[in-house]
């Protein structure tokens, strides 16, 4: 069984222009004559890599620790693209996704230097796709993402943004996205995983 790590170091991780950094605060250290260690941080919900919960847009939205673990653990279907997704490569992706697995084909993350446009996030919506996820920090345009974050998010889609797949061949996998269980948050980070269950 071959895992692959496909979340980013938390204090070298990229950030969405304009958000806070991560800042790790080394509270007590062994070789300053503490009797331990102890690491206190600050970061922003959506630093490196981190999920997306509907409330980041919607005032009524369903907050991090109230989306279904399902939506982030399961099936996922990797698919190499670049560019600027239109409708046509969304509905290609979801139907070789349906191919290789019917429920691989509810979790989808997309590989390389791509960005999902409204049109193809309109075809993810209506195709009941639980989760879509991508490299950059925004898995829409970063320079105009809210169009594509409320088509997502209002569909009950999760985000799973900031993830790294460059080891990774197209195909099915077993994902393990499950963000931290952070109270009343837009986002929260997470250790995404995934498990090649052929190898």
């Amino acid at each position: 069984m071959k895992i692959y790590d496909i979340s980013q170091e938390v204090f070298s991780c990229s950030i969405f222009p304009g958000d806070d950094a991560p800042v790790m605060d080394a509270q007590c250290r062994m070789e300053r004559g503490d009797t331990y260690n102890l690491t206190a941080f600050t970061m922003c919900a959506h630093n490196g890599t981190h999920i997306d919960a509907p409330f980041h847009f919607f005032a009524d939205g369903a907050t991090v620790e109230a989306v279904p673990l399902e939506k982030t653990v399961g099936l996922a279907y990797v698919t190499e693209q670049t560019g600027t997704l239109s409708s046509r490569d969304a509905e290609n992706i979801i139907d070789s996704a349906k191919k290789a697995s019917p429920e691989a084909a509810k979790r989808l993350l997309i590989k390389g230097d791509a960005v999902v446009s409204a049109e193809a996030a309109e075809v993810f919506a209506a195709g009941d796709v639980l989760l879509v996820g991508g490299e950059s920090q925004s898995v829409g345009p970063v320079d105009a993402p809210m169009a594509v974050h409320k088509i997502l998010l209002g569909a009950g889609t999760v985000l799973l943004e900031g993830i790294r797949l460059s080891g990774v061949g197209e195909g099915v996998y077993f994902l393990s996205a499950a963000p931290l269980s952070l109270g009343g948050a837009d986002g929260a980070p997470c250790r995404a995983i995934l498990i090649d269950l052929e190898s």
